[in-house]
């Protein structure tokens, strides 16, 4: 099973990150109106400085499909979240501006190569309906996701689980909660 770490914003969370000894398989750049947001500049410096070895998310949401597909382009993202209300004509257009793989959250789209299931407010701790998924996708699980609620995300069977808060202490990634939760997820 994979794992993603989101709403990575800061060089002292990668360098925590790289000195994890299993490591994530993804983090995510949260493009979007969040308390995480960065830059394209600030995701192009925090993709620099991560291990070669983790491939790097996207989040958007309901942005303009011309800014997504720049981001996409920019080298400083590997796949592309999108987390509103976008439409499959959207990512039909978006698909015919890049090749980066899309993963969208909360429907099976027909043009995404992968779902992302999560609670009603992305990003805030609250916990998602873990036994409530059903997808004909390969899908990412998030949504209230911590070290207490690891193993029933876990027996949904995801392809990855995607933590935010659940690995943060007063507002940042924390070391210890991220080496946790995936030593747990990795066992």
């Amino acid at each position: 099973m994979l794992i993603k770490i989101c709403g990575i914003k800061k060089i002292e969370e990668i360098r925590d990150v790289n000195r994890l000894v299993i490591k994530p398989d993804f983090v995510g750049f949260v493009f979007a109106e969040s308390r995480r947001k960065v830059t394209k500049k600030k995701a192009v410096t925090l993709k620099h400085a991560l291990d070669g070895s983790i491939k790097t998310v996207g989040v958007f949401r309901n942005n303009p499909v011309e800014f997504v597909a720049e981001i996409a382009n920019s080298s400083s993202i590997d796949y592309i979240q999108l987390h509103g209300n976008e439409t499959d004509y959207y990512i039909r257009k978006l698909k015919k501006m890049t090749k980066l793989p899309i993963i969208k959250v909360n429907r099976d789209s027909r043009y995404a190569r992968f779902a992302l299931y999560d609670g009603v407010n992305p990003g805030s701790g609250e916990r998602n309906d873990y036994a409530q998924v059903r997808s004909n996708k390969k899908y990412f699980l998030a949504g209230g996701i911590n070290i207490n609620t690891i193993d029933d995300a876990i027996n949904t069977n995801p392809y990855a689980i995607d933590v935010s808060s659940g690995v943060e202490k007063n507002g940042k990634k924390n070391y210890k909660l991220m080496k946790e939760l995936i030593e747990r997820v990795k066992r």
